[in-house]
């Protein structure tokens, strides 16, 4: 490990990682709904929030698990009703992103979050990729939109959820499994996500970040992911890092949400490092950025000096983030080659 940067150094770094082009692949868009946008939706739909400002908001940010989180993080959704603010949302982190650098993105979405109150599937991914859709032509940002199934509701719901999204498949380029992971194992959603492979999606899941290894174990051989999300505890069993490490599967590893949420202690003691030692394919995302404090930049400035990595081990975090994008050759080869030059 290089040895500890001064002050001069790492600004130099966070310069450079600022600057970094960069694919984010781990993002819940109902996650970066700052509380400013969140009382101005409020606000505009006649919506009453259990909070009396925007300060009392971010002191509910005081997370002690995923639960907790996701309690805070329904309430808040509350107020998307209508496409435009579902517009409004995603446009709003899409600027964010290009200040970050972003050049591609992939984000999750929960419509069953949206329609078990009452909101129409179609008013919910029709506002998020208009957005989407203005991001690539305004911003120049490429993106594919995945949607995600709550796993503590039922495989009937999420199999309602896909009969509901068919009629845009072409708006989707893959299903996810979120929400509450223990107790709600991957094979539970078996079917749907059979259905969805033959209906041409393909697959991620959130596994191995409060679920234990053979929760990784599941997604990969029973849902056939092409992705793991999070997957940070499959150090804990030698034989699916030798999985993961033969079979290049990416991990979409999200630091300050880890520590929020009490994965680990804290950003030191995050094992990030060592999945790039073991020669895994770690990427680096935000999450929930709203809720976890810091988009896809602050991640890796944080984590770079925490964990004290050099440029090589940045660079290849970028690398392998594009290189586990849902993009074609030609257009993975397109950002590649724009980060070399950039180092």
């Amino acid at each position: 490990m290089p040895a500890p940067a001064n002050p001069v150094q790492q600004a130099a770094m966070a310069d450079f990682i600022r600057g970094l082009p960069k694919a984010e692949l781990h993002l819940h868009i109902e996650g970066s709904l700052e509380p400013e946008l969140m009382f101005e939706l409020a606000s505009r739909n006649g919506i009453s929030l259990p909070y009396s400002s925007i300060e009392d908001v971010r002191r509910a940010y005081a997370f002690t698990n995923l639960q907790s989180f996701l309690d805070i993080y329904y309430r808040g959704a509350c107020v998307l009703v209508h496409e435009r603010d579902f517009y409004d949302m995603t446009w709003a982190y899409l600027k964010r992103a290009q200040a970050n650098g972003v050049r591609h993105v992939e984000l999750f979405f929960d419509p069953q979050t949206h329609t078990d109150r009452g909101i129409a599937f179609e008013t919910v991914v029709t506002g998020i990729d208009r957005a989407l859709q203005d991001g690539r032509e305004q911003l120049g940002i490429s993106s594919g939109l995945i949607l995600c199934f709550l796993r503590h509701l039922s495989a009937a719901a999420a199999m309602e959820t896909l009969d509901q999204a068919l009629p845009f498949k072409d708006k989707l380029i893959a299903v996810g499994l979120d929400s509450s992971e223990v107790g709600h194992p991957p094979e539970k959603f078996a079917e749907v996500f059979d259905r969805a492979q033959r209906e041409g999606l393909l697959t991620v899941a959130h596994a191995g970040e409060e679920g234990p290894p053979e929760y990784i174990w599941g997604a990969l051989d029973v849902l056939k992911v092409s992705r793991i999300d999070h997957g940070v505890r499959c150090v804990e069993d030698p034989s699916l890092v030798q999985r993961l490490r033969a079979d290049q599967v990416p991990l979409t590893v999200c630091p300050l949400s880890n520590v929020k949420l009490r994965v680990f202690d804290c950003l030191e003691a995050h094992n990030l490092k060592h999945l790039l030692d073991l020669g895994l394919c770690a990427t680096v995302n935000s999450d929930d950025p709203a809720y976890f404090g810091g988009y896809i930049t602050d991640n890796l400035v944080a984590v770079q000096q925490a964990l004290n990595l050099d440029r090589e081990a940045i660079s290849q975090l970028a690398r392998n983030a594009f290189e586990a994008a849902f993009l074609s050759r030609e257009q993975k080869q397109t950002y590649l080659d724009e980060l070399e030059r950039y180092q």
